[in-house]
This record gives C-alpha cells, structure tokens and sequence, in this order.
C-alpha cells in the first residue's frame, strides 16, 4: 500500500453540537435560536425532530420545519427521520432529544436473552451507527439531552434555596465525545461549555444562548478569521 502525506487545510464545516439540561433549562428554544443564527435568519431550512410533541410551542421564534417522532424510538427510526430531513434540503436538523434512544437500547438490551455482558456486543454496533450518521451528515446538527436532575439545598443569611441541578446525561458514557461542542444549560437558561473544539466557548463565562451565538458559530464552520467571543465579535 502506497501512503501520501498531505497539508491540512480547515474546509467549511458542520457543527455537530449538543445541549444538555434538566426539564425546564431551556433546552428546545436555545437549539431553534441557535438554529436561527445557523441559517442567517431563515428558520424554514431548519428541521426539528420531535420526540417531545411540543417544539411547535416554540413557533414564535420562527416558522421551521417539524417532523414527529413516535415510539419506537429505534436507531433506524432515527436514521430515518435524520435521512428524510436530508433529502428534503435542510440545513440544520434539530434533535429534541436523543435520551429516547438511548432508553431504548437499553430496554433492548434488556430483553436479550443469554449473557449480557456479550450481549452489549450486539446493541454498541447500533448506537455507533446512530452516532455515525449524526457525524457525517452533511447537515448542521444540534441535538439535546435530557439530564438526570436532584435538588441543591443551600442556606445563606438565614434563607433557605433549592435549585434543580443537573447530573449525568440520559445517554450512554462520554457521549460528548462524539460532539464538536456540548453546552450544559442551567435552570437559568445559562449555557457553559464542558467540550469544545470551536474555541469560543471553552473557560468562557456561562451566557444565555441567542440568535447571534448560532452566528457566530457559522462564522467559525466558514473559517472566518475574525475572533470571536460568545455573542460578539473582536477585530
């Protein structure tokens, strides 16, 4: 076998971007406006995946595309819909969420028969297909998460606060590695990176995802040269 070697050179890029948060973080409505920033404003080239039957409450934001996903929430009822988002010339494809499938691989798994160990065997090759098919479309892909939740109970000046966090995400372990970037949202609607091969949001303060973040993030999948900080740009 003959090997070339070969100067690397950034092309434009697709972001396959995630967001995880507990009920009520604000998940849904920061992945359309992303979505809005991604398409320049035109949000009828971007397509949402619903498993949660409740995207279109969102429909102020703009007018997008919905496509329903109902049970059974199998890998290729995902490919699927993923493939039907394609053909029709999306540019961003929505997945709210993708916990549903990692639930039910794990049904799956505990319906098998026989050894489970081995018969984890047969259930990662689905959930490598599922993440694949995510990582080389050739679409714009932001999908959410679903996350464990407990409550934080602090005491301060005699005041008692509970707040909702978020654990674990509802997939299988380091999904994020399989993501240009993951944002944890808070219960504030605050976003902080945990990954991100983009640069602008890493060791960055938490912020509220808008419109002009999803623009910023296109100015990066364009190779644009400016610097950008979340939000804003610096010459």
């Amino acid at each position: 076998m003959n090997f070339q070697l070969k100067q690397t050179e950034r092309k434009q890029a697709k972001i396959k971007l995630a967001l995880k948060g507990v009920s009520a973080s604000g998940k849904s409505m920061s992945a359309l406006l992303l979505a809005k920033g991604l398409c320049n404003g035109d949000l009828s080239k971007t397509a949402v995946i619903d498993t949660e039957n409740s995207i279109e409450l969102y429909s102020n934001i703009g007018k997008f595309n919905v496509l329903n996903l109902s049970q059974p929430f199998s890998v290729e009822r995902y490919i699927q819909a993923i493939e039907t988002c394609e053909k029709a010339g999306m540019e961003v494809i929505i997945i709210d969420s993708i916990s549903q499938c990692w639930h039910y691989l794990l049904q799956l798994h505990g319906s098998m028969l026989g050894n489970s160990f081995t018969n984890w065997q047969k259930i990662t090759p689905l959930h490598n297909a599922f993440v694949q098919k995510i990582q080389q479309s050739p679409c714009h892909i932001i999908c959410t998460l679903r996350s464990k939740q407990d409550y934080l109970i602090q005491t301060k000046e005699g005041k008692t606060t509970i707040e909702k966090i978020g654990l674990k995400a509802i997939q299988r372990a380091e999904i994020e590695y399989e993501f240009t970037t993951m944002l944890d949202l808070n219960i504030a609607h605050q976003a902080k990176a945990t990954k991100d091969r983009t640069s602008l949001f890493m060791d960055k303060p938490a912020f509220v995802i808008t419109e002009t973040t999803g623009k910023d993030i296109l100015d990066w999948c364009n190779c644009e040269k400016s610097t950008i900080i979340v939000g804003m740009k610096v010459a």
